[in-house]
């Protein structure tokens, strides 16, 4: 078959038809590049109007700020304290700093300085072979000296009744407030005594006070105001200890609250022990505590001595509590600073050791204060065959260390009498510290 010319497509037809092509797709390659330029462009104007905007938001929280130009009372996180104006503040603060000394270090004497102006009383060293007056301006003969600071202004010190902190356990004989602060460059111990709550007294009346020692120094002491007629009396009184930084954290604060009769005879409420070896005390760390006041033992010390502790087992770890908490009476054999004074405790089993933990040493103290807890492994199963033994011992450096007397606490199988009473009160109490004071007894 064959195909007529004027169905046969021309050369110049073709040729029309591939330019028209052509141009058709370099339309579409234009109008594509154009399209892109568009698009890019709103994304970048978009992009540089965010930047824009935070600049511009950052700028104006900034300028938000202002510039503090008068003194402002700083608050705690928990807001204990109320706000006061500015003016009262710098009264208050030109008062305060008229009440505390300047007191040079003892690492500075010698140097000229000015005279103190102040009337406050400061005491001076004492020989330690002399017995220092009684009082509450007594001298501290192994610290640099100490003093009362005087009365503060209880508007600064006031701390609203929290009432967790008034649920007082039954048998509660009274609770003490206090707080501390060391400053490093005067070497001073600031301690405020701040209130007691919840008195019980011999009679319906109460006028108490409070004595404040620093121990080991047991003969000399610093002394509150009496507050009259008053079970929750407000003190707010500073008192002040020169004590080296390095001698610090082998000090104990020693509370003892006494309510005075009509006849003017002392009768002692109970008492509060604060070691200090394990505090954080620096410039500006303002530590408020509160303490349960504890009676006194009347019972004279035992022939070796006395250890106060207590145990807790807790059945669902399976763990065995110890806290040692202090020793009196100790028969040490050189008195001396040199002396140290730590306890040992044993885990035994069947007359087998198991494992033992020592508290830090005290120097020089037949009276040691500890307030340190050990844990032990310890499955119920074991209670039976198990014991504690708590070996009281002496060491002098350079020398052989003593045993100054020990007490086994544990079942019938190794204890009786107090001892026994003690593990098997433990036993019969679960998760409860149960405290006691033993005799100690010189066994080899």
């Amino acid at each position: 078959m064959k195909w007529s010319n004027r169905f046969l497509p021309s050369p110049f037809a073709m040729i029309l038809y591939h330019s028209r092509i052509h141009q058709f797709l370099m339309m579409t390659e234009q109008a594509v590049a154009v399209a892109g330029g568009i698009i890019g462009g709103i994304l970048l104007f978009v992009l540089i109007g965010i930047t824009g905007y935070l600049l511009w938001k950052k700028f104006c929280h900034l300028l938000s700020y202002e510039k503090l130009t008068s003194p402002v009372q700083m608050t705690n996180t928990n807001g204990i304290f109320q706000d006061q104006s500015a003016s009262e503040i710098q009264l208050k603060s030109t008062s305060r700093s008229r009440s505390v000394p300047f007191i040079i270090p003892p690492t500075l004497h010698g140097q000229d300085w000015i005279n103190l102006t102040n009337e406050e009383q400061v005491q001076e060293d004492s020989d330690p072979s002399m017995m220092p007056q009684s009082g509450p301006r007594s001298s501290f003969h192994s610290l640099a000296g100490a003093y009362v600071v005087g009365t503060v202004n209880p508007e600064l010190y006031k701390f609203p009744e929290d009432k967790s902190e008034m649920d007082f356990p039954e048998g509660n004989i009274g609770r003490l407030w206090f707080s501390m602060e060391y400053e490093q460059e005067s070497e001073r111990l600031l301690v405020s005594l701040i209130k007691v709550r919840n008195l019980q007294p011999p009679a319906d009346s109460c006028s108490p006070f409070v004595k404040v020692y620093l121990l080991p120094d047991e003969r000399s002491y610093l002394q509150s105001k009496t507050k009259h007629k008053t079970l929750n009396p407000q003190f707010d009184e500073n008192f002040v200890f020169q004590v080296s930084s390095k001698m610090l954290l082998e000090r104990t604060l020693k509370f003892l609250v006494y309510h005075v009769n009509k006849q003017k005879k002392h009768h002692l409420l109970g008492q509060v022990t604060f070691p200090l070896k394990n505090e954080t005390l620096t410039d500006g760390n303002k530590l408020v505590i509160w303490r349960d006041l504890e009676k006194e033992n009347l019972e004279p010390p035992s022939e070796y001595g006395d250890i106060q502790f207590s145990l807790s087992y807790n059945d669902y770890l399976g763990r065995l509590t110890v806290v040692v908490l202090r020793a009196r009476g100790l028969k040490l054999q050189e008195e001396s600073h040199a002396v140290s004074v730590y306890i040992k405790v044993s885990l035994m089993n069947h007359n087998k050791f198991i494992k033992s933990k020592k508290t830090a040493a005290v120097l020089g103290s037949p009276n040691p204060v500890y307030n340190e807890m050990f844990s032990f492994k310890a499955d119920q199963t074991e209670l039976d065959t198990a014991s504690l033994s708590l070996s009281v011992l002496q060491s002098i450096k350079g020398e052989k260390t003593h045993l100054l007397g020990r007490v086994v606490v544990g079942p019938f199988m190794y204890a009786r009498g107090k001892e026994l009473e003690h593990w098997n009160e433990m036993i019969s109490k679960p998760k409860e510290l149960v405290k006691r004071w033993h005799a100690l007894c010189y066994r080899t």
